[in-house]
């Protein structure tokens, strides 16, 4: 493609050439300064031009492209612990992030599993992987507190699903996400390298290939009653950021239903689109096709009205 791409180079320098010659020519028979109108190089410019349009078109260059995935698993994992009764975040946490995980699915790509998995001190896969995600805006509004966060297993359990909806899924298991929103550190077990731990959970995930991507969602602020006392329930980042870290994903920080919104709103244009390279010599080719045509009617009209 190199050498046709030296082929307008080449023209131009003959052309250069050949006009150098006409006036040498033209000085044989006077020494005046014969006038000549600039206007008459312009066709010659536009078929060079053309010319080389239709060498980058032969070239097949390429452009990206989104286009809606029609192939792809994810799983959402909601913290039903006690900690998400705080109202730091209106109504409380746990509500808005029913609203927004209800957002994230109805906008979700229809040919992409969606499934559901909530968690305080015991996991529950709510929803498996499925392309109805009706079946999940459903299931969210019935979340129900309880004591614990066991994170850990929660991942497990999507997990699980993700591999389910791997084996009938065709004879390639398609991509796979996990999304975890929490407010806080895993309880059950204390500690996350235990064998049912968060971080151990997370690397059973890296070894499947599926990144997890997290949502730390409240504010320092947060508290919640209990007997009568009031007890302080900031909210905790550093867990969800080493499960990223671990899986390679992306940990993300919401501490409004608004901002919380937005961050669905990204994976969600993250995870139901997918970017692939499209052939983009058509256009290049019109486009020489169309200056090429023009460089001929400017030939001929230029050449009919203009003095030598």
């Amino acid at each position: 493609m190199l050498l046709f791409g030296l082929i307008p180079l080449a023209l131009l320098a003959v052309y250069v050439v050949v006009q150098a010659r006409r006036r040498q020519r033209l000085r044989r028979f006077t020494e005046a300064e014969v006038p000549q109108s600039w206007w008459r190089h312009v066709p010659v410019a536009v078929a060079l031009l053309s010319l080389f349009l239709l060498t980058v078109a032969l070239a097949t260059p390429t452009h990206d492209m989104r286009i809606p995935r029609n192939r792809a698993c994810v799983v959402l994992i909601i913290d039903m612990s006690n900690s998400m009764r705080a109202t730091d975040v209106e109504p409380n946490r746990l509500k808005a992030a029913e609203q927004a995980a209800s957002q994230f699915a109805s906008q979700l790509t229809p040919g992409i599993n969606l499934g559901l998995v909530g968690f305080a001190g015991t996991p529950y896969l709510l929803v498996p992987p499925t392309p109805q995600h009706e079946a999940t805006l459903e299931a969210l509004k019935k979340l129900e507190f309880a004591d614990g966060t066991a994170t850990g297993e929660a991942i497990f359990t999507a997990l699980h699903a993700v591999g389910a909806a791997a084996i009938t899924g065709g004879d390639t298991p398609p991509p796979a996400r996990i999304v975890l929103e929490s407010d806080g550190a895993e309880n059950v077990p204390l500690d996350p390298n235990a064998p049912q731990g968060a971080f151990t959970a997370a690397r059973a995930a890296k070894a499947e290939e599926v990144q997890i991507s997290t949502i730390s969602f409240g504010t320092p602020y947060g508290t919640v009653e209990y007997e009568g006392a009031t007890i302080p329930v900031p909210v905790d980042d550093q867990t969800l950021q080493e499960i990223t870290k671990i899986t390679d994903g992306q940990a993300f920080h919401a501490d409004s239903l608004e901002s919380l919104e937005s961050v669905y709103s990204t994976l969600q244009r993250q995870i139901g689109y997918q970017t692939v390279k499209g052939d983009a010599s058509l256009a290049w080719m019109l486009l020489g096709a169309v200056l090429l045509a023009g460089a001929v009617l400017a030939g001929e009209f230029l050449n009919r009205r203009l003095p030598a």
